[in-house]
């Protein structure tokens, strides 16, 4: 255990990171790195949630459903996250040791930790504290994107086929839009807002969108 050290700023290459905090970062992947917890979640199944499916398992007058939604979220994100530092792994070296990919590499790895370590959810303050999880992850999270942006950016003379690439970036980018989808849906159980369960709005017609934005067009 223990967390990980904080990402140096972004360097052109690998090298140029100073060698003894090089040295230490080093250490420290490498032991979450092996992790065989992340080997076993990896080899799970994910189990996908329909909209249909969400909308009518967040419905219940005693809160039951909330509880039902953390502890499918409990098994469910662990799962997807170790199959995203699977694909980190599978990167070509001199990619994966680029320090703004390997930011982002440590960021799943710390997130799995996490989530792996909450304690069973049996009650609704248990719940409470994994919402409060849920928001820290979300936060250290959202930049994700533009990172993996601009550590590609920077590897871009090590890549020989960009194509090579393209599956870990579809599957990188669709699990994170998932993951964060089902966490921003089960936070929003929370809220009574009309006309809405979680993140679903129940009166949504989709005819209507598309006109609305076919007329926004013209």
């Amino acid at each position: 255990g223990g967390a990980l050290p904080p990402r140096p700023p972004a360097r052109a290459a690998a090298d140029q990171t100073p060698p003894d905090l090089a040295r230490e970062r080093s250490k420290a992947v490498t032991s979450f790195y092996h992790q065989p917890a992340i080997d076993i979640a990896a080899e799970k199944p994910s189990v996908r949630l329909t909209p249909t499916t969400m909308l009518y398992s967040g419905r219940s007058q005693d809160g039951s459903h909330i509880l039902k939604s953390a502890r499918y979220l409990q098994q469910e994100l662990p799962v997807r996250i170790a199959h995203r530092i699977k694909g980190f792994r599978s990167l070509p070296f001199i990619i994966g040791c680029n320090p703004t990919i390997l930011h982002v590499h440590e960021l799943y790895i710390r997130a799995f930790q996490k989530l792996s370590e909450f304690p069973p959810i049996q009650a609704q303050g248990d719940e409470a504290r994994y919402c409060a999880l849920l928001r820290q992850l979300l936060e250290d999270h959202k930049d994700v994107v533009t990172l993996l942006a601009e550590g590609l950016r920077e590897c871009r003379r090590h890549i020989q086929d960009e194509r090579l690439l393209r599956p870990f970036l579809d599957k990188t980018l669709t699990s994170r839009l998932g993951m964060r989808m089902l966490a921003a849906h089960h936070l929003a159980l929370h809220e009574d807002k009309p006309d809405f369960v979680g993140i679903i709005c129940t009166r949504l017609s989709p005819k209507k969108l598309i006109e609305k934005w076919v007329d926004f067009a013209r």
